[in-house]
């Protein structure tokens, strides 16, 4: 089932992809500059009765004036089905798009991470027919952002950092960062990513200390929609304000909210629907995208 936190592990991607090269290149991997980047759809459903759906999937554009896949996919746990799946996934996406796939698999623990790393060999053992060779990213390899000046430079890869690193025990040095180089964006910025981190780190401790962060200082993000959710651990109203910030989100975007869409919202009580909502509003592009059944 897709939470909260999963959502925002992959779909950080969409609001800025640069992410994804920029971290590999530190480890060594020179994936070349992005020029373009297209959001595509993530169904990969064939039309036998079998639904296969990516987290997130994205066409990227270079500066060699080449293009390939980034298939992105938000991993919590170890999961040998996945194997399967993912190897699915590329030849899918290969033959679909005939462009090459990369599937890069984000995890918040370096255990699942490794995991994901290894390849996969489709075949017999003296002749794999398919080896599949996922790109990880975790605890372990994504970089530590504690200098504020450093995540100032770059507040998207600074927010994956604290997102990856959520159970790390420099979680609030991270944090802390973040926050500080928050209240040096404009404040739409500042509210994509600092609504992203709260919804990656789930529930881990860190998640508590990022809601204290929040609530010291609101002058960079003003909205009482987004004061509300910041107070929400502590507020009684804790879904009246996400619903809230749902309704508020799309229409900063300029994204138009129906009357029967602000109803569904508003009037929903679960807490963790409205998390799902909140992180899919971030990137909609119609009100309706936030029912989605994926």
């Amino acid at each position: 089932m897709v939470n909260s936190s999963h959502e925002a592990m992959h779909r950080i991607f969409q609001e800025d992809p640069g992410i994804f090269t920029r971290t590999f290149r530190t480890l060594g991997i020179p994936f070349p500059d992005t020029t373009e980047v297209s959001v595509l759809t993530t169904d990969l459903t064939e039309t036998q009765p079998l639904e296969r759906r990516l987290d997130t999937l994205l066409q990227v554009g270079t500066v060699d004036g080449r293009s390939y896949l980034l298939a992105v996919e938000a991993q919590g746990r170890k999961d040998p089905a996945k194997h399967s799946s993912w190897t699915y996934y590329l030849a899918h996406l290969h033959a679909k798009y005939g462009l090459d796939p990369v599937l890069l698999v984000v995890c918040q623990d370096e255990s699942t991470a490794r995991w994901a790393a290894q390849p996969i060999r489709i075949g017999p053992p003296e002749w794999p027919s398919l080896t599949v060779r996922p790109l990880a990213l975790g605890p372990h390899n994504v970089p530590v952002v504690t200098d504020p000046s450093a995540a100032a430079r770059d507040v998207p890869l600074a927010a994956f950092s604290a997102i990856t690193h959520g159970k790390d025990p420099n979680a609030a040095a991270i944090l802390e960062a973040l926050a500080t180089a928050l209240k040096t964006v404009d404040e739409e910025t500042a509210t994509i990513f600092g609504e992203l981190t709260e919804l990656g780190l789930g529930n881990t401790p860190a998640a508590q200390i990022w809601r204290d962060l929040m609530a010291i200082d609101l002058s960079f993000f003003r909205s009482e929609s987004s004061q509300r959710l910041r107070a929400e651990g502590k507020a009684e109203g804790k879904a009246e304000g996400k619903a809230e910030a749902v309704v508020t989100v799309l229409e900063r975007r300029g994204i138009a909210v129906g009357d029967d869409v602000r109803s569904r919202v508003l009037d929903c009580a679960d807490v963790e629907t409205l998390d799902l909502w909140l992180s899919r509003a971030l990137t909609a592009t119609t009100a309706e995208e936030l029912f989605s059944q994926a």
